[in-house]
């Protein structure tokens, strides 16, 4: 329903442009000056009559066609076989071969303590001590004045002062 309103509103817009557009050229149109009558054409001779073609005359009558008796038969179809063909019996399938025997003992593995020690790792070469530097303090920052957080009052804008009493 949206859809069809937003289809009339483009429709009426696109048309309301065009019928502006139409009527400023009108006016346009409407204020140039008188135009110069357009100059007048030759009489251009009568076209020649041509002779005419004699066309051929169309047969009247269809072709005939072969009869249906005429035609040579359609061949015949192949027969399918009724029975289907004999599978071998299972006596004469050559045996399955013998699957091989899997062992029931896993191999024994080696004892810890029969495995050679590992070799003794070198000793790494200790680094001459370097001197320390020391570095000069970092300057002192400036202290960063503060912002005040309170409005001062105007004198002239606030109330008028109290009169004062008279005894």
């Amino acid at each position: 329903m949206a859809s069809s309103n937003y289809f009339f509103l483009t429709f009426f817009l696109a048309l309301s442009f065009a019928s502006i557009n139409v009527g400023l050229a009108a006016r346009h149109l409407q204020q140039l000056p008188q135009l110069p009558p357009l100059p007048t054409l030759p009489i251009l001779p009568p076209i020649p009559n041509l002779p005419q073609p004699t066309m051929p005359t169309l047969p009247t009558t269809q072709p005939s066609l072969p009869r249906p008796g005429t035609l040579p038969p359609l061949p015949n179809m192949p027969t399918l076989p009724t029975t289907l063909p004999s599978l071998p019996r299972p006596g004469a399938l050559p045996p399955l071969p013998n699957m091989p025997t899997l062992p029931t003992t896993l191999p024994s593995l080696p004892r810890p303590g029969a495995l050679p020690p590992l070799p003794n790792m070198p000793t790494l070469p200790t680094l001459p001590t370097l001197p320390r530097a020391t570095l000069p303090p970092l300057p002192s920052m400036p202290s960063i004045p503060t912002i005040p957080t309170a409005i001062p009052s105007i004198p002239s804008l606030s109330s008028p002062p109290p009169a004062p009493s008279s005894p």
